[in-house]
């Protein structure tokens, strides 16, 4: 039987220059150059992408971009295409992150066309989900999900999702200290898991990995990654700091 290999995933937001990621991109590949078990992908600002390739290269650590748009060129000032991506030697893109949704108007809708751009050029896709404190509160944590898993993955057929990465990040947890606990952590994978069967069959739900995303640290990435439906991480603040992110690589020991 095939299993999940563990994906602990760094998006540095808008942090570091390029100096400073290529600094701390070359601090990360030393730390982390035994680690096993487990795959790695950091996620520096677009600037810095082609900077940080060549620190990566022959390394075990994945580039990877934290937007993208869905169409390859065109007239659309200040985005970037999946193609400039690869070319800047991305494996990963990340899709729907909470702050792209809160911030710069990103849908259910967008999301899926950026998946589908994402795949089309041979980039693996992360595709963020979560819940506010308020629904959470108001007990729509599951009809949420549900809404931004089908939404998301909607007119998509199984070969077209065979690199997808999901990602639950409850919105209330991400840079606020708070962390989901690791029961509420199993059960919203879980569900996560038991959609995604809905949408394409059993196989593929056992095969797809689920991050969890929100304030995950060196004290409580153990406890997370025991529970049995999460694969991995997609860790924000503590993976600026490359001795901080490599002690979360090496969560195994």
């Amino acid at each position: 039987m095939e299993t999940r290999l563990p994906l602990i995933a760094g998006n540095w937001k808008m942090h570091k220059t390029g100096d400073e990621a290529v600094q701390a991109a070359k601090h990360l590949k030393e730390l982390t150059a035994k680690a096993v078990g487990v795959e790695i992908m950091i996620a520096p600002t677009f600037t810095a992408l082609s900077q940080v390739a060549a620190v990566l290269a022959g390394s075990n650590i994945a580039l990877g971009a934290q937007n993208l748009h869905w169409e390859n060129q065109g007239a659309f000032t200040g985005e970037i295409s999946a193609a400039m991506l690869v070319n800047a030697g991305c494996r990963y893109a990340i899709v729907g992150h909470s702050e792209r949704r809160q911030y710069f108007g990103e849908t259910d809708q967008t999301v899926q066309r950026k998946i589908r751009a994402a795949v089309a050029a041979g980039l693996r896709p992360v595709m963020c989900i979560g819940e506010t404190e308020a629904e959470r509160e108001s007990g729509q944590t599951f009809s949420v999900l549900d809404k931004q898993i089908q939404k998301g993955l909607e007119s998509f057929v199984l070969q077209d999702l065979k690199t997808l990465v999901v990602a639950y990040e409850p919105v209330w947890a991400i840079g606020t200290g708070k962390t989901a606990t690791k029961e509420q952590a199993q059960e919203a994978h879980a569900y996560i898991r038991r959609q995604l069967a809905g949408i394409v069959d059993d196989g593929f739900a056992r095969l797809v990995r689920i991050l969890y995303g929100g304030s995950v640290k060196p004290s409580n990435i153990k406890e997370l990654m025991a529970m049995p439906d999460v694969d991995g991480a997609l860790v924000g603040g503590a993976s600026l700091d490359p001795e901080t992110f490599s002690q979360l690589a090496h969560y195994r020991g």
